[in-house]
């Protein structure tokens, strides 16, 4: 079953729909980024989006996540229409990160002060005023991504995949109904990569998180727990649905425009060029 068009509910699983796009454009100087582009995230979905570069992923998140505005087509996240809605009070309720937002944080905060920052959308904890509700918020979402030991430990000092798994945490302080996730484990070395993968592991496996579209080139990124997968290629979708139907060699290959062999072994996959 693929999840290519639009709908608010289903009959067959009555899940509430966070996310959906509907023939959605997007075109800069002539070119389309995105072409007509059908998709829909589901109360408790946790999708992987796959493409090479250029095929429009980042720009996906970007138009979820309201810091960007399509050509053409509707989008509603959390039942709000973009352009019908006050953008301002609606993106704290989508959790967004990115590994650049690293860059813009003092090191010696800590790992609780990075994620209680984000209550405000700040980015020094001396700029408002912190409750001690907010503090123990913080730590429970250090805690669910399985770095609580860390609370304390500066920014800095913490490896790669320790400084993603803080921004997740960070992401998540808010409270979202939407998860978002640019290629977290890009520029990893392996042992932060796993570090990272072992965290969203933890978060895809947590009834009470909320949907997840996470952005990657690699299939030996997806975490466990995963559900769906949806494959982009010059701007357009080549497949999506249930990650055990759909991530596949026919659909992997055509995304990445040549013959490529998947694999999966202990819930892990892994693909090679024929």
């Amino acid at each position: 079953c693929t999840r290519l068009g639009r709908q608010r509910w289903t009959n067959r699983d009555m899940k509430k729909v966070a996310f959906s796009l509907d023939n959605v454009s997007l075109e800069r100087d002539g070119k389309f980024i995105l072409r007509d582009l059908s998709f829909t995230v589901g109360e408790g979905e946790r999708w992987v989006v796959f493409g090479p570069n250029g095929s429009g992923k980042t720009s996906l998140l970007r138009i979820a996540s309201f810091y960007l505005h399509p050509s053409s087509g509707n989008v509603e996240v959390l039942g709000h229409q973009l352009g019908k809605t006050d953008i301002r009070k609606m993106r704290h309720l989508v959790g967004f990160t990115s590994q650049g937002f690293a860059n813009l944080l003092r090191p010696n905060l800590t790992a609780l002060e990075v994620v209680m920052t984000a209550k405000n959308g700040a980015l020094e904890p001396w700029w408002h005023d912190y409750t001690k509700e907010d503090r123990e918020k913080a730590q429970l979402e250090l805690e669910r991504i399985g770095i609580g030991p860390l609370s304390l430990q500066a920014f800095g000092t913490l490896s790669s995949g320790e400084r993603q798994r803080v921004l997740i945490a960070r992401s998540m302080m808010s409270n979202p109904g939407l998860l978002l996730l640019d290629e977290p484990a890009a520029g990893l070395d392996l042992p932060a990569r796993e570090n990272l993968l072992e965290g969203l592991t933890l978060i895809s496996q947590d009834p009470s998180a909320p949907p997840i579209v996470l952005v990657t080139h690699h299939v030996e990124e997806v975490p466990a727990g995963f559900t769906h997968v949806l494959f982009l290629r010059e701007g357009s979708a080549v497949a999506a649905g249930p990650i055990q139907e759909t991530l596949n060699d026919r659909n992997l290959s055509e995304a990445f425009g040549m013959q490529l062999k998947l694999r999966k072994s202990d819930g892990r996959w892994s693909a090679t060029a024929i």
